[in-house]
């Protein structure tokens, strides 16, 4: 809607069907145009637009960066059915009666368009706009936005492999030696969507005299160009965090999750924005800089079908016997059954909050994790041959 002067009741766009959320390539985008007048009035022309475009603006000290591409350009004059026209092709509207003007146009095919987004540097936005000529008048317009999004899907071979790293780090303490610390860190696949799990597999060693605590955090980052200039942000969403350890210890996470939270897919084809995700696996040290891994992620719209994952991992995990990384991966299991869980009825599941805007990863010992509320799980059944806990819980051991 617009402000209406005093010969225009209303002026409104309205798509076919307002409960679709979003399109995407191919799809066809369809609505009206509504008009009412209060008095007599002559239209020479009602314009209908398709605009998709991005488009970055930030400040680099005194200069003003900006860059814009197009991914959306649809222009027609639209015609009232059934509606008496003028010789040069203007129509009379008068009070009283709601006038309507059809439109519709195909989306670009798959590869050309770049799903909706909003940051804080810049966005990809569309939008269809209306242009109502009058004579003797400046032209009268409306628009309204709709959003895109592409689709993404996380089950190709790429996305379902399993990915890791390890790192590690010597401490000094008065440029005197204190040891080292080190982490070896698996998840099974590269793909995810809004609300899935993550499960990390992971060992951290600590053999310098500090007590060090691990982490895990999702983090966005987000690239704006223009200009022939780069600005970067980053993001810190959904975070975990594990035991404390002491010096001389280690921790293993087996399985420990984390939840995707609610946010846009990876905007990977677009030549000015980028939206990036990782999986940030780190130690933070006092009185040092942390030790992090970042595994890539990338975060889609076709949720993981179930299959590949598992047969993915497991090749991987035989492939790499005899690798000191990932050969403490494997898990042994009770060759007994497993006793019953039906009796255990709390959701021992971590809900995380989306954590405020950081510029940094974690501001020191950051609150974001200090804050977290503690969960106390319930006990489990005892196995009858089992001495590692297969909950997700962390266990402390010795380093060797």
């Amino acid at each position: 809607m617009v402000a209406m002067t005093k010969r225009v009741k209303a002026f409104e766009i309205v798509f076919n069907d307002p409960s679709k959320t979003f399109f995407c390539s191919g799809d066809k985008v369809a609505g009206k145009i509504l008009v009412e007048v209060s008095e007599v009035t002559r239209v020479m022309a009602m314009k209908v637009l398709g605009i998709g475009c991005a488009k970055v603006e930030y400040a680099k000290g005194k200069q003003r960066c900006r860059e814009e591409v197009d991914y959306l350009k649809y222009e027609d004059v639209v015609q009232l059915d059934d509606h008496p026209c003028d010789k040069d092709g203007s129509v009379i509207l008068h009070p009283g009666n709601k006038y309507e003007y059809s439109f519709g146009f195909e989306l670009p095919p798959q590869g050309q368009l770049v799903s909706s987004y909003k940051g804080k540097f810049g966005y990809v936005q569309y939008f269809v706009k209306a242009l109502m000529e009058r004579p003797s008048q400046p032209a009268l317009e409306c628009k309204r936005n709709f959003e895109v999004e592409e689709p993404l899907d996380v089950n190709t071979p790429d996305l379902l492999s399993p990915t890791g790293g390890m790192k590690e780090k010597k401490v000094t303490c008065m440029f005197i030696p204190d040891g080292q610390v080190s982490l070896n860190a698996k998840i099974d696949r590269r793909g995810f969507c809004e609300g899935e799990e993550i499960c990390i597999d992971a060992k951290f060693e600590n053999t310098c005299s500090r007590i060090v605590v691990p982490k895990a955090a999702i983090v966005a980052k987000q690239t704006y160009q223009a200009n022939g200039r780069t600005k970067v942000f980053r993001q810190k969403l959904s975070s975990v965090r594990g035991n404390h350890i002491i010096s001389g210890m280690c921790d293993a996470w087996q399985g420990k999750s984390i939840r995707v939270p609610k946010i846009k897919p990876s905007i990977l084809g677009c030549n000015i924005i980028r939206v990036e995700y990782a999986l940030m696996i780190y130690m933070h040290i006092p009185g040092s800089d942390k030790l992090i891994l970042e595994l890539p992620l990338v975060i889609g719209t076709v949720p993981y079908n179930g299959f590949g994952s598992r047969t993915n991992s497991m090749s991987s995990q035989d492939g790499s016997v005899g690798t000191p990384s990932n050969s403490w991966v494997s898990l042994r299991m009770p060759t007994s059954a497993p006793p019953s869980y039906c009796n255990i009825t709390r959701d021992c599941s971590l809900e995380q909050p989306l954590t405020p805007l950081l510029d940094d990863y974690d501001g020191g010992d950051s609150p974001i994790f200090m804050n977290t509320p503690h969960f106390h799980f319930p006990p489990l059944p005892a196995y009858s041959e089992v001495e590692e806990e297969y909950n997700g819980n962390a266990r402390m051991l010795p380093v060797c």
